[in-house]
Parts: C-alpha cells; sequence; structure tokens
C-alpha cells in the first residue's frame, strides 16, 4: 500500500496563504516499469541473445565486402527486371489510387450520415491493411499466374488500402461550409463533392499517392521472392547462388531507382502545396 501511495497517491502541498495544493505523481515510473517487463517478455518469447548477435554480426560484413566490386557486366540483365518493378509499382500505385476514391468518400462521417455504412467501410480498409504485401502477392500469383500483374494486384491492394485511409481523414477533416451552400443552392451530393470538398483534398490526395509509389518500387523489389516478377527473381536468385558480387550491382540499380524516383517525387510534392 506504501508503494501504491507513493506512485498514484497525490502530493499535498500547503502554501503559506493556507490554501492547499494537490501535485500529481509522475507515471514515468510506472511507464518505465511497465516497459522493461515487456521487453523482459519479449525477450524471452523471441528467445533474444546479444552474445548470438555479437558474435555472428561479422558473418554480415563478410556478405557486404563480397558485394563489392559489383560485377558491373550483370547490369545488361538487371534492366529488364528493374523496368518490370518500375511499371508494377506505377501502374498499381495509379490503380489503388483511383479505386480508393469511392470507398473514401462513402467512408466519410461528415459526407453519408449512415453509421453503419461509413462503419462498415472503414472496417473494410481496416481488414484489406492487414494483408501484407507479400501475402497477396503470394494469392495474385495462384489467381493470375506467374508474373508482373500479380505484382501489380499487390501493388494496388496496398495502395488502395493505404491512400483510402488517408483520403476518408482528409476528407473528414474538410471545410463543409461550400459543400453546405452547394446542396442549399440545388447541387447534386455528387457535384457538391466535385466542387467543393474535392480540390481541398486533392493536393495532398495526389502527394500520398506520390508518397505511397516511391515505397512500392522498394515493396516490388521483394515481390519477385512469391513469383510476381521484378528484381526479387533475379536478386533471390543471385543470393541462393551466393554470387555476391551480382547482389551488390541489383542493389546499385535499384538504390539509383530509387533515389530518382524519390527526387522526382520531392519535386512533383512540393509544386503541390
Amino acid at each position: 500500500m506504501k508503494l501504491y501511495d507513493r506512485i498514484f497517491k497525490p502530493s499535498v502541498h500547503t502554501l503559506k496563504n493556507g490554501k492547499v495544493v494537490y501535485e500529481k505523481k509522475s507515471r514515468l515510473p510506472l511507464v518505465l516499469l511497465t516497459l522493461a517487463l515487456m521487453i523482459a517478455i519479449s525477450v524471452r518469447m523471441t528467445g533474444f541473445r546479444l552474445s548470438v548477435l555479437i558474435s555472428r554480426i561479422n558473418y554480415f560484413f563478410t556478405m557486404l565486402f563480397d558485394m563489392f566490386p559489383p560485377d558491373w557486366a550483370y547490369m545488361s540483365k538487371v534492366w529488364q527486371p528493374l523496368w518490370d518493378t518500375i511499371k508494377m509499382s506505377l501502374l498499381g500505385s495509379v490503380i489503388g489510387g483511383i479505386l480508393c476514391i469511392p470507398f473514401a468518400v462513402v467512408s466519410s462521417t461528415n459526407l453519408i450520415r449512415s453509421r453503419i455504412v461509413t462503419g462498415f467501410f472503414k472496417f473494410f480498409f481496416s481488414v484489406v491493411r492487414t494483408l501484407p504485401t507479400l501475402v497477396t502477392a503470394l494469392i495474385a500469383t495462384y489467381v493470375f499466374g506467374l508474373g508482373t500483374l500479380a505484382g501489380t494486384v499487390a501493388i494496388a491492394v496496398f495502395t488502395f488500402a493505404y491512400c483510402g485511409k488517408i483520403l476518408y481523414e482528409q476528407i473528414e477533416t474538410a471545410e463543409m461550409g461550400p459543400y453546405e451552400a452547394m446542396e442549399a443552392l440545388g447541387s447534386s451530393r455528387v457535384a457538391a463533392i466535385r466542387y467543393s470538398i474535392w480540390p481541398q483534398v486533392l493536393p495532398g490526395f495526389l502527394s500520398t499517392v506520390l508518397f505511397c509509389f516511391e515505397g512500392n518500387v522498394r515493396y516490388a523489389s521483394i515481390l519477385g521472392y512469391v513469383g510476381a516478377g521484378g528484381l526479387g527473381i533475379i536478386l533471390n536468385e543471385k543470393i541462393g547462388w551466393r554470387e555476391y558480387s551480382r547482389v551488390g550491382m541489383i542493389l546499385i540499380a535499384l538504390f539509383v531507382a530509387v533515389v530518382v524516383i524519390e527526387s522526382l517525387s520531392s519535386y512533383l510534392r512540393s509544386r503541390l502545396k
């Protein structure tokens, strides 16, 4: 009980004028204790051992050093998979970004009055967001076969869920005055959304899609592990054959592509502000 009082019971201070002030106890000790307990449980359940990490970290650097110098001659075999990865990312981002718009509208509580409808579609977004991209790509390979189509579908599903959630949150924070004014003047709901809500959320939505496209280029590079095309196929193959100099060439090509795309995306996002 004394420990409980020291942690939770407010301190009482009496000022010179006779006024009593209650000072709340800091919750920091309790937070630190809870965090330490959770870390200890996590270490126990995962079997984490710092000694093993320290003793075997040198193998990582051995592989890293084997990647350099890269096999520059192998670059001719990297171009096509790299291009496939970029195409998958671009097309999947566009498809997912377009498809999420009507779903985001019917998920917005300030546009749709039915809590059942908005709750259902928000729950739908949450379910889709929980699907890992690799799992979605694996399912897509069974449905559409091996190749870039499966990867494009997986990226489109991820973009749909991610951008859709951000979009309906942006719609719910939009200024409703113009929308209500257009409805009062007899405009249809679709027209009111088109001319009053959409201009407010469009710059932020395009910025989100561009940001998602940046990440999709990186995600698409590993979808080949489940047969969804792109750089992942040759990356998995070369790691399996321990041809690390070619792995280094693949990673350099991916790094340059990502930097160029991120630079272009950052420029476009700055123009949208």
